[in-house]
């Protein structure tokens, strides 16, 4: 089965019915056929965007909970990588989420990714590899 990425925007357009990727986000989850991967800086930035429900915030854990997506572990000795990646791509700028995103592909060796964010037609991995982005 396929391991994707999956960044915070289509997370928040799936729970946020008024957000102008819902529609988009539904259909797309509705025909992926494979396993969603994201970290817990992706989660915890949904988690904020969501803030308007805490009901809401709740059924997108519970979402989590019952096997929507992978969370993956960082661990201490990625922070070097995420500092590496976000001084390379500092004027972008990259911020933590997409690093970690980058981290894991680096790690599971994944190479596709569903965002609602140009920038990764910009950011590399460790191959010097992008992510192809099969949300938009």
């Amino acid at each position: 089965m396929q391991n994707t990425l999956i960044d915070a925007g289509p997370l928040i357009a799936l729970f946020d019915k008024s957000d102008q990727y819902h529609k988009r986000a539904v259909s797309f989850l509705r025909d992926f056929e494979g396993s969603l991967l994201t970290t817990w800086p992706v989660v915890t930035e949904v988690s904020h965007m969501l803030g308007f429900s805490t009901r809401t915030q709740i059924n997108f854990l519970k979402w989590i909970d019952r096997g929507g997506l992978e969370v993956f572990d960082l661990e201490h000795y990625h922070l070097l990588r995420i500092i590496e990646l976000s001084e390379k791509f500092m004027d972008v700028p990259m911020d933590l989420a997409d690093a970690t995103l980058i981290v894991a592909s680096e790690v599971r060796d994944i190479s596709e990714i569903a965002s609602i964010d140009s920038d990764f037609y910009i950011y590399r991995n460790i191959r010097k590899k992008y992510l192809t982005n099969i949300f938009i």
